[in-house]
């Protein structure tokens, strides 16, 4: 059994006229590790891929703390990631939840809802509460949980190339590209083909099941209909630090170098029990070949938001956050 997670699928030319058909937005790709948080009244639980519960100390009260409800959440279900930032000043690491999205809120479930209304659900139900309870309680030592807890941003495909060349560079975390999140998409558990994955040429990956065997044999399977399916040919290069017989048996993360076309390792996959599908490494491998540069992506999206679909929306978007930005 695993949880029924949402996945993203690699950017190709084909999934770029997608962006043309349905409104998006988007956010950065964090190179962080997959969560999904349950949030109960008796405890807080972070869900791996291996669908494994570990239970953590966080306190997430209920909207109307304002009111005087002291009421925990109970059954609420996110989505998220957790990253690592390091502080600039001291180098000193710390560890954030960043979190994308919610699939239940106190037993009541919201995936039917459009993204833009599951995301300011964040703020409304989960963000506000905290950060209120964080202000005025006396009694519980926030400063005292095991990471923070925050909502991960999106925007308008307007400001793309902002966070390409601005936000990312100024990150305290490492990020890999983007994120393309249909705006009135429901949350469709399991492979999704609306929701887009965009990363840098370098930082396009395949996790393979890697085994080394006589004379350093080395053989690299993807699960293809629930077995392995050996990948003919293929081979990994390591850093001179690394040795590949310690890896035997484990699932790593690999880009493709197209110089040697060879693959080369990237790290082991320890958050993940499975090696990627076929099919995911087909789309992977279609993204590499099509080579969709940071220059393609912006001169396309250059295009797309001059679409009257994306006109009138970024205008009237724009227009709504100004007016907040006025009331505040």
């Amino acid at each position: 059994m695993s949880p029924v997670l949402l996945f993203a699928v690699s950017l190709d030319r084909a999934h770029l006229q997608l962006l043309r058909q349905r409104y998006y937005y988007a956010t950065w790709k964090a190179d962080g590790t997959r969560y999904m948080m349950l949030i109960t009244r008796e405890g807080c639980y972070l869900i791996d891929r291996k669908f494994t519960f570990r239970r953590v100390q966080l306190r997430f009260p209920r909207r109307g703390v304002q009111q005087g409800c002291f009421e925990s959440h109970h059954l609420t279900l996110l989505d998220g990631e957790m990253i690592i930032d390091t502080v600039p000043e001291t180098g000193e690491q710390k560890r954030r939840y960043l979190v994308y999205d919610l699939m239940m809120v106190n037993h009541q479930p919201k995936i039917k809802l459009p993204f833009h209304e599951r995301w300011k659900l964040i703020d409304k139900e989960i963000i506000e509460p905290r950060t209120y309870d964080i202000k005025t309680n006396k009694y519980y030592r926030y400063d005292m949980e095991p990471f923070r807890v925050r909502k991960k941003d999106f925007w308008m495909l307007s400001a793309v190339g902002k966070v390409l060349n601005d936000f990312i560079p100024k990150l305290s975390h490492q990020a890999d590209g983007l994120i393309f999140q249909g705006w009135d998409d429901p949350y469709i558990p399991h492979t999704h083909d609306g929701l887009l994955k965009w990363k840098y040429a370098h930082m396009n990956s395949v996790d393979f099941l890697f085994e080394i065997g006589e004379g350093n044999r080395q053989t690299m399977y993807l699960i293809d209909k629930g077995r392995n399916r050996k990948l003919e040919g293929a081979h990994v290069t390591f850093p001179d630090d690394q040795d590949p017989s310690n890896l035997s048996g484990k699932v790593i993360e690999c880009s493709w170098n197209p110089k040697e076309q060879c693959w080369e390792f990237m790290r082991v996959r320890t958050d993940k029990p499975t090696p990627n599908g076929w099919h995911t490494y087909m789309k992977v491998m279609r993204s590499i070949e099509d080579n969709i540069t940071q220059d393609i992506v912006l001169d396309e999206i250059a295009e797309i938001i001059r679409l009257p679909m994306y006109a009138e929306r970024i205008k009237l978007e724009t227009q709504a956050l100004q007016h907040a930005a006025r009331r505040r």
